[in-house]
């Protein structure tokens, strides 16, 4: 038996389903480019901020990518058994630092023209991929805020 139609709760009007079926279309389209490279995509994420910015600490590796350090720690194994990351204790030694080994920052360039191709396949341009990119910044930092729950109270909310 089919539920009454309720407002609000179409699928297709969902936010969140809209940015889930973009998530995934997007990463499938990097699917086969990465693994040619021998990245998953959580992997290359993790490649993307360390050609960023170097060595880090696992922590703020973790920080970086906006996950918890639990979730970081297998990925940085895999890609440290594949040759393409280094962990190294920091002066403090309670710090393990992960660094690109030669190897990984040989992939930077082959990673390139993934990102491009996948890019292409967007259909947009450079500005209004820069200004998609901002609003989703913005939007997951609004959802992340803290929750002024007397503030638009009883306005219409999908997500």
């Amino acid at each position: 038996m089919m539920s009454p139609k309720r407002p609000g709760l179409r699928l297709d009007d969902q936010i969140c389903f809209a940015l889930y079926a973009a998530t995934n279309a997007v990463t499938r389209a990097y699917k086969p480019l990465l693994a040619e490279l021998g990245l998953t995509y959580p992997q290359y994420l993790v490649m993307l901020a360390l050609w960023q910015d170097s060595a880090m600490a696992g922590t703020d590796l973790a920080a970086r990518l906006e996950v918890g350090p639990s979730a970081v720690t297998p990925l940085v194994d895999r890609l440290e058994s594949a040759g393409f990351v280094t962990r190294v204790r920091a002066a403090d030694r309670r710090v393990v630092m992960v660094a690109p080994t030669a190897a990984g920052l040989a992939l930077e360039e082959k990673a390139v023209k993934a990102q491009r191709a996948v890019v292409r396949r967007t259909g947009l341009g450079a500005r209004p991929l820069a200004d998609l990119r901002r609003e989703l910044r913005a939007l997951a930092d609004r959802v992340v805020a803290p929750d002024p729950s007397s503030r638009g109270a009883g306005r219409e909310t999908r997500a």
